[in-house]
């Protein structure tokens, strides 16, 4: 077993991706993707997901339509999006596990939490008012918040300057590379909890590679364990 990363002392903060790190969006979304491509003739690989997961959602969708000439816009493939992800939310939209525990751990140890995606907002607002989760965080950054999306450091730079803190005081917690990436080069602490299409790849410059964020390691890194 990997040794237990040393405390850093410095840590102040806890900052969250979103899809696929607190919620099973990124299995929602490529559900949702398979079937846009299956309407236009064509089919969703491991390659285009890889390129377009942990992306802001115009960049996601573009490479979308470039990878296969599609006769569209970002704009009609974001309501399609839409159209299909709301008709999954009511059975199969859930956290991931150990979320909430680790938020209920945060919560009571006083460490402020925070929320770092490149989901749009109303998308965010959608998925964490199904679960009462918007009070858990003292501010929620999304994709219209920052010029640059992940991999640029950009929105992690920015989720240290709200909490008064450089970003080697915050602890960062993605499940992608390109996720990983945005936070290793704005300088953070991080964790990666890659899902099932991710095990096994490399994440360069992360702290700690994890299951899931059951993983007690995690706890031990902020002293809560």
């Amino acid at each position: 077993m990997p040794e237990t990363p040393q405390k850093p002392s410095r840590i102040q903060a806890v900052v969250f991706d979103l899809d696929g790190l607190l919620f099973n969006t990124e299995e929602l979304y490529q559900h949702t993707g398979a079937e846009m491509l299956r309407r236009r003739g064509h089919t969703l690989t491991q390659e285009l997901l890889d390129d377009m997961m942990g992306r802001p959602s115009a960049v996601a969708l573009q490479i979308m339509i470039d990878r296969h000439g599609l006769d569209c816009e970002v704009e009609d493939l974001r309501r399609e999006t839409d159209e299909i992800m709301e008709t999954l939310f009511d059975t199969r939209l859930a956290p991931m596990p150990g979320a909430a525990a680790l938020l209920d751990d945060l919560e009571q140890a006083g460490i402020p939490r925070a929320v770092a995606t490149s989901s749009r907002r109303d998308f965010v607002d959608a998925v964490l008012g199904r679960f009462g989760f918007h009070r858990r965080f003292a501010f929620i950054l999304c994709e219209e918040d920052v010029r640059h999306g992940k991999p640029h450091p950009e929105i992690y730079e920015l989720a240290a300057r709200k909490f008064g803190a450089t970003p080697a005081e915050m602890m960062v917690l993605e499940d992608s590379p390109n996720g990983c990436r945005s936070a290793v080069a704005a300088g953070a602490f991080v964790v990666a909890a890659p899902g099932p299409q991710h095990r096994g790849e490399p994440f360069p410059g992360v702290t700690l590679i994890c299951d899931s964020l059951k993983d007690v390691r995690i706890r031990q890194a902020l002293g809560l364990a």
